[in-house]
């Protein structure tokens, strides 16, 4: 299994270079778009860094591509959804979508924390929305820091620099809807002394 991981992430390094040769784009232009810098796109290319959600998500938007495509091409001819999970620094994401661009379902998987880890926080083009499922989430937004229990919600733009992992020491999983423009839902947990507290939306 751990052969099959390996094998995956090692293919992303040319696929990634292989669809922005076909699109004609600049490693500076795909910078642009992405958020992500010009050396660490020319490292995922070249395989000498690891490819992570926060990379892979505003890549696969950027390439028109679905995320499960960029990590291992399904096959073709068959109608049904194969759902593949892709495991990468503890994190387990099963791809919930197949179509490319629109809004894209994930269902994560975040190992638990054994200590307060230091956020490193993120931007990229889009919107997100996720829902606990079971354990807590820890979600950093700009100046906020916020802990999430099963049943709360949050929706946030990405391009806010942003964070999120288990916020204790037992695994957490969250449902997450990733979009250009997101649909709103209709709880949002706010950063508040009650962090239950919880407002309507429209």
């Amino acid at each position: 299994m751990d052969d099959d991981l390996d094998q995956a992430l090692d293919a992303v390094g040319p696929r990634l270079r292989a669809l922005r040769r076909q699109r004609d784009t600049t490693l500076v232009e795909l910078s642009a778009t992405t958020g992500i810098s010009v050396s660490t796109l020319s490292r995922l290319e070249s395989g000498t860094r690891r490819p992570t959600l926060e990379l892979l998500l505003p890549l696969a938007k950027a390439h028109g591509v679905t995320l499960d495509e960029l990590v291992d091409a399904p096959p073709t001819g068959d109608p049904r959804i194969h759902l593949r999970p892709v495991t990468a620094h503890g994190m387990t994401m099963l791809p919930l979508t197949r179509r490319a661009g629109g809004i894209q379902a994930y269902k994560l998987v975040i190992p638990p924390s054994t200590a307060r880890q230091e956020p490193e926080l993120q931007t990229h083009d889009g919107y997100d929305w996720v829902y606990v499922l079971n354990g807590r989430l820890r979600l950093v937004l700009g100046e906020h820091d916020l802990e999430l229990a099963p049943g709360e919600a949050a929706e946030f733009d990405t391009r806010v620099p942003h964070w999120f992992g288990a916020a204790a020491a037992e695994p957490v999983e969250i449902l997450s809807l990733f979009g250009r423009q997101g649909e709103r839902t209709h709880l949002r947990a706010r950063p508040s002394t009650a962090r239950s507290e919880e407002t309507a939306t429209s």
